[in-house]
């Protein structure tokens, strides 16, 4: 049986209740580069995408969860993206919304969750992720996880009127 349950948090599909949630985050200027926003998103289109939320990641190429506690308080997200189900990989994406709920074990609880996910429900054979080299708590959760740095992306990303370098990050399931 396939369980995106654990102790702290669980990941479920996106609500049409999480509208005001989601355009928070969206919203929040402070992680516009991790998520290579350029712009804010209006409510409405944030309607519109939760509308479509229910389509299949096979049809889409994406999957968007919420990362919630036992309150039923969504404390962030955790995505696939890039689905390629002929290679079978995916990117994966993580934030905790609040930084008063970081570094206290949900993200680790999150990808741990996701990664068992991804390679027996979705049968993936690699998961990768892309983190600036600045972004230590994001490098060291994804290495606890297994994921190993393959590559570097130099100057990959325009912030703050410099270029940064990004890692390139794969797990692969053996």
């Amino acid at each position: 049986m396939i369980t995106l349950k654990g102790d702290t948090i669980y990941l479920r599909a996106l609500e049409p209740e999480d509208l005001d949630f989601i355009h928070q985050v969206e919203n929040d200027e402070a992680i516009w580069e991790i998520s290579c926003t350029q712009t804010p998103y209006s409510k409405f289109l944030i309607k519109q995408y939760l509308e479509n939320a229910h389509k299949d990641i096979y049809e889409v190429k994406q999957l968007r969860l919420v990362i919630s506690n036992y309150s039923d308080e969504a404390i962030g997200l955790i995505d696939l993206f890039d689905f390629d189900f002929k290679n079978k990989r995916a990117g994966v994406g993580i934030l905790i919304k609040t930084p008063s709920d970081r570094l206290k074990g949900y993200g680790n609880k999150a990808l741990e969750l996701l990664i068992v996910y991804c390679f027996t429900h979705l049968d993936l054979h690699q998961l990768y992720c892309n983190i600036s080299e600045e972004n230590e708590a994001s490098i060291k959760l994804f290495s606890n996880h297994g994921f190993e740095k393959i590559g570097i992306k130099k100057d990959w990303t325009f912030v703050g009127g410099s270029f940064r370098n990004e890692y390139l990050f794969q797990l692969i399931n053996n």
